[in-house]
């Protein structure tokens, strides 16, 4: 099975260069906390400081197509890989017991998996959630010890990561979806750990209590603001949620993402430099970068999204059947995958018509009606268009709790 022919990138108009980008919603906000640096003029100093750490941790794409250096001549938008890594850090291996043993590390998992779009002329984000419980074709990767795995027709998402690091995810986000990935990144635990620090917490809604005994975590119903590990504990949890699958984990996890990116939007951490910077420090340290995604990039990235309002962030979930050869596994739903990529193509806004069952891992929150219109703003882009009932989601202006399995 050779690599199909990818689809061109989500087209909003004509465009010369079609590009791609990604990484995990750590670095989504510190992507935003970056116009503070970049409109503030102090860009160059961030860049002097951070660029010799980033050069360190720089991944290569597949990708020979060359990109104009100005984000503003992506005239179709673009799209950024965002990975989050399930790995060994000695520095905080304390916080999760034999964690680091050899045993338990035979290889680096890929548990987090974001398609990012960034639309142009109007600028709307649209987050694209990969379960990593997904059976999907992987093309051959070459891992960090220089071993060779062969192409296959079925393997796990999150398995992609170790059969050849952030090259080998953007490769196998890219042939299942068709979008080209340019710019990617990953974030371990310690970078979610750091940047909920950094801004002061996020805070999460819970219908019913979570008890996790997997991950520690404990919290009552009602609102909490959530930082270090615990917040890191809340976006692991899957088995503290009523279903306990990482498709519930995924519509806890666009819970927490909605509630950063308004918080990241508001002013409270853009207008507080020392948090900025503190921010683009720790997305070079704890990340491994695409060659492509520089911290002038970044700082570019950064200006491109500091006008969007919190309404035309959409996370929405790949669709997905369940496996019928083996029940804890899911296989794509091609059919629903195609109307919504074709759907975000349009850059109009997006009306999500999953309706949640008991089961999920979010239910409206109080006084929430029902599904929000996602990327309702009025100017300009047309009438609304639906996405499949199956494509699950939400808004970063709607309202949502965990379904929690505590009583």
């Amino acid at each position: 099975m050779g690599l199909r022919r990818r689809r061109p990138i989500l087209r909003h108009g004509p465009q010369r260069t079609p590009r791609a980008f990604g990484q995990l919603m750590s670095l989504l906000g510190i992507a935003l906390a970056v116009v503070l640096v970049s409109t503030t003029g102090v860009v160059a100093f961030v860049a002097a400081q951070l660029v010799n750490t980033a050069a360190e941790n720089t991944v290569t794409l597949d990708d020979p197509v060359e990109l104009p250096p100005d984000i503003g001549a992506y005239e179709g938008g673009f799209n950024i890989l965002l990975t989050g890594i399930d790995k060994c850090e000695k520095d905080i291996a304390q916080l999760f017991g034999d964690r680091c043993d050899d045993k338990k590390q035979s290889g680096k998992l890929n548990d987090v998996n974001l398609l990012v779009h960034v639309s142009n002329d109007p600028r709307r984000v649209t987050v694209v959630s990969f379960p990593r419980d997904m059976m999907v074709g992987q093309p051959e990767c070459t891992d960090e010890n220089g071993t060779v795995h062969a192409e296959t027709s079925r393997a796990a998402m999150n398995e992609a990561y170790g059969r050849g690091g952030l090259n080998c995810v953007a490769k196998t986000v890219s042939e299942l979806s068709g979008q080209q990935v340019t710019f990617a990144a990953s974030v371990t635990f310690g970078g979610v750990i750091e940047v909920t620090n950094a801004i002061g917490g996020v805070e999460v809604c819970l219908a019913k209590p979570i008890d996790d005994p997997k991950t520690g975590l404990k919290l009552t119903a009602g609102t909490h603001s959530l930082k270090g590990l615990p917040a890191l504990n809340f976006l692991r949890t899957r088995h503290g949620l009523v279903g306990g699958s990482d498709l519930s984990r995924i519509g806890n996890q666009q819970q927490y993402m909605s509630s950063l990116v308004r918080k990241m939007t508001s002013g409270e951490v853009l207008g507080n430099v020392g948090t900025v910077l503190r921010l683009a420090g720790i997305g070079v340290k704890r990340s491994e970068l695409s060659d492509k995604l520089d911290p002038m990039r970044i700082a570019q990235i950064g200006l491109a999204l500091k006008d969007v309002p919190p309404a035309d962030y959409v996370f929405l979930q790949y669709p997905v059947f369940d496996d019928p050869s083996n029940k804890s596994k899911v296989v794509p739903d091609e059919t629903s995958a195609e109307q919504m990529w074709a759907a975000i193509a349009e850059n109009r806004p997006l009306q999500v018509t999953h309706e949640r069952g008991s089961q999920e891992g979010v239910v409206d929150a109080p006084g929430q009606t029902a599904a929000p219109t996602a990327s309702a703003s009025p100017t300009p882009g047309g009438a609304p268009v639906a996405l499949p009932p199956n494509v699950s989601g939400q808004n970063a202006d709607a309202r949502t709790c965990s379904n929690g399995n505590g009583r």
